[in-house]
């Protein structure tokens, strides 16, 4: 039997001196007891994914809405490479694979139905309201709108997963400041590490799913120095293999490559910087998990070829001007009748007002459950 204080001891044991152990966690916002067999991270893990929120990502847009097809990746299923990868980087970097985890499966709790598009639209329609970014959105979600639990609202987590949270940043991502989770300090290196497999991920899984949809070619990607060189290695190797075993054997070579570089080069700055605990990653004065300038440089012309060719897709720009148009109808359809909100949400009026009240409802739904409303607010043939 393996208990919680035995864990903690192989964490002192075996995780580096930089990372962050669970008996170092600045606690929780309301104090519970400890599980007998699980750490406070773990116990964050658990509840994320036991989260009403968490299972809604598996209808929200990717890129590519759900009923475009079953194989494109969903927000959850992207959720879950970001969670693989992390770990396997964490792992590696003898960090704390738990809080890693837990970070990851969190990071994209506060979106929208369809993608970015929906953000934008919903930022757009509270710019005078406070605004949103799904940052925030996602440490409301863990704080206030997850309904679980009697002792508290949300899930009660701890500090360093509502700080990786926020402070979550990529090409597509901006961290917040929030003054308690201490916007002046860097991130531990278990976020770091979730920021970085996240631009993985979604680059990749992004050229798969888009050769598949037919909007990228590999006639153009062939002109990419990161894709050729692996391209021409594999050519070689598997010659008569059909072509997509070989775009799966590209695609798992191009997240191998960059996992391997990421490690390697955040090794060279943890003993650059002379890392010694977790207090040492929070007065650094940058990120210490980095990719080489070398792989930057490589990485570069794949990721504008994904802005040219396939997020700048006239077919995604459509899509994502319909979900534009479908959420600022909602939207403006609830503010002036609130009362066709559901009941709970009616009940939140009063303190957080009917915008915020309104956003939260569309934020939380899914593409699926935003298309159904629309249908049944603006079809007159559809049961209400």
């Amino acid at each position: 039997m393996l208990t919680q204080n035995q864990i903690k001891e192989f964490e002192e044991k075996f995780l580096a001196g930089y990372a962050m152990k669970s008996s170092e966690s600045r606690g929780r916002k309301y104090k519970e007891s400890e599980h007998a067999y699980r750490t406070c991270y773990q116990r964050d893990r658990d509840r994320i994914v036991h989260s009403a929120a968490f299972r809604r990502l598996e209808y929200k847009t990717q890129v590519f809405v759900n009923h475009e097809g079953d194989y494109y990746r969903t927000r959850l299923t992207h959720t879950i490479e970001v969670a693989q990868i992390a770990r396997t980087i964490a792992a590696a970097l003898r960090l704390n694979p738990d809080l890693t985890e837990a970070v990851a499966l969190a990071h994209d709790l506060g979106h929208t139905p369809f993608g970015h598009s929906g953000e934008d639209a919903l930022n757009e329609l509270m710019a005078r309201h406070g605004g949103f970014n799904h940052n925030l959105q996602g440490l409301r979600v863990v704080d206030y709108l997850e309904e679980r639990y009697p002792d508290f609202p949300g899930l009660n987590l701890t500090w360093e997963v509502r700080e990786g949270i926020v402070k979550h940043s990529s090409a597509f991502d901006k961290a917040v400041k929030i003054k308690e989770l201490l916007p002046g300090e860097m991130p531990t290196l278990e976020t770091q590490v979730v920021d970085i497999a996240d631009e993985i991920a979604y680059d990749n899984h992004d050229l798969d799913d888009g050769i598949t949809s037919g909007l990228l070619k590999e006639s153009e990607l062939e002109k990419l120095p990161i894709w050729k060189n692996i391209w021409l290695d594999i050519s070689k190797k598997y010659a008569t293999i059909d072509i997509n075993r070989k775009k799966y054997l590209i695609i798992r070579s191009l997240i191998n490559t960059q996992v391997t570089d990421l490690i390697q080069e955040t090794e060279k700055r943890i003993q650059r910087h002379k890392l010694k605990s977790p207090a040492d990653v929070k007065k650094a004065r940058e990120k210490i998990v980095s990719f080489s300038k070398e792989m930057i440089l490589l990485r570069k012309p794949l990721r504008e070829f994904l802005m040219e060719k396939l997020y700048r897709h006239y077919r995604v720009i459509r899509m994502s001007n319909k979900a534009k148009l479908f959420i600022q109808e909602l939207f403006k359809y609830y503010v002036d009748k609130p009362e066709a909100l559901p009941t709970q949400m009616q009940k939140k009026i009063g303190k957080d007002g009917v915008r915020r009240v309104v956003c939260d409802y569309i934020a939380g739904m899914t593409d699926r459950y935003a298309l159904d409303e629309y249908k049944k607010l603006f079809d007159p043939y559809q049961k209400v």
